[in-house]
């Protein structure tokens, strides 16, 4: 037997068991150049072991959220002797975990003592959505897994203070808005001054990968660390401010020049920096609200008008 023949060939449907994908999957990777053309043995297409590893690559590249354009331009570097070594390590580094938090399992049953005892669908449900939980298949007994057992236990504890579970569910929703923002912020910041010389190359060659890697190991703290600190600052101030509020006798009148920070959404902010930059998004967003709150005030007052009006002509 020769060693080409030694090989293991595979005809479409075979390979498409071997890989988890479907044969219509297949055929539009080959379309897409994604997937090299197989080799024609008389009347059958064959496919090799080169080819279950490239979709094994595909796959693994689409669950850490790249899109098939971007695997496309990786296979193509890794195609050309660039090497994808370097670039597969960093995609490791970046989806790999940024706490050393480790997930934990719960039963429904656990779930439901830890909430006031009394099974809430819409609650578990909502939890569900955020991520919060994860339902785990195939179990004899109903069981979730708990990416994160401290987000949990942060709201069992609100819970049992007295906190309803929607109240905390939206209090969720605004900060990981927050939350995101100043991820985005973070890796904006660090992208500019950190890995765009490592990124200049599209994708970056096998060396400049391997050294953003060892780059990202080096400042995955970083945000962490940083985010703590200024949360405690701004929690000891406010909080002084707050309890000095609250306790003083009469309330102070608020200023009408006084500054006061408010939470948008990331995606609202990223979409007026868009439109003005990011040094317009405060002239933007307070000119956008002036312009509704005079519109609102100008609408009621010709509602009045017409109102008056008309009592007046039935009087």
């Amino acid at each position: 037997m020769s060693e080409q023949s030694a090989q293991p060939e595979y005809r479409i449907e075979d390979l498409a068991h071997h890989s988890g994908a479907t044969v219509r999957t297949i055929r539009a990777y080959q379309d897409r150049g994604l997937l090299p053309r197989p080799e024609r043995r008389g009347r059958s297409n064959v496919y090799g072991d080169a080819h279950l590893a490239r979709l094994r690559q595909i796959a693994d590249l689409l669950d850490r959220g790249y899109t098939l354009a971007s695997i496309k331009e990786l296979l193509e570097a890794w195609d050309t002797g660039r090497g994808l070594g370097g670039v597969l390590g960093l995609v490791a580094e970046v989806h790999g975990p940024w706490t050393d938090e480790e997930a934990d399992r719960i039963s429904r049953a656990e779930l439901d003592a830890r909430f006031g005892g009394t099974p809430d669908e819409a609650a578990i449900l909502e939890a569900v959505e955020l991520g919060v939980l994860e339902p785990l298949p195939d179990r004899e007994t109903e069981e979730y897994l708990v990416p994160s057992p401290q987000e949990l236990a942060v709201a069992a504890e609100l819970y049992a203070a007295g906190v309803p579970l929607a109240a905390i569910t939206g209090h969720l929703r605004e900060l990981r808005d927050q939350v995101e923002h100043i991820a985005s912020r973070f890796l904006e910041f660090t992208t500019e001054h950190v890995f765009a010389r490592y990124l200049e190359h599209r994708p970056p060659t096998d060396a400049d990968a391997h050294e953003a890697a060892t780059m990202v190991r080096r400042l995955r703290p970083l945000a962490q660390q940083t985010v703590d600190a200024e949360l405690a600052r701004a929690m000891r101030l406010l909080a002084t401010r707050h309890l000095e509020f609250h306790l003083s006798p009469h309330a102070p009148p608020a200023k009408d020049d006084e500054s006061r920070s408010v939470a948008l959404p990331a995606g609202t902010v990223r979409a007026v920096q868009s439109l003005v930059g990011p040094e317009g998004v405060a002239a933007f967003v307070a000119a956008a609200a002036e312009r509704e709150v005079h519109k609102r005030t100008l609408d009621a007052l010709t509602s009045s008008h017409h109102i008056g009006g008309e009592f007046t002509q039935s009087t």
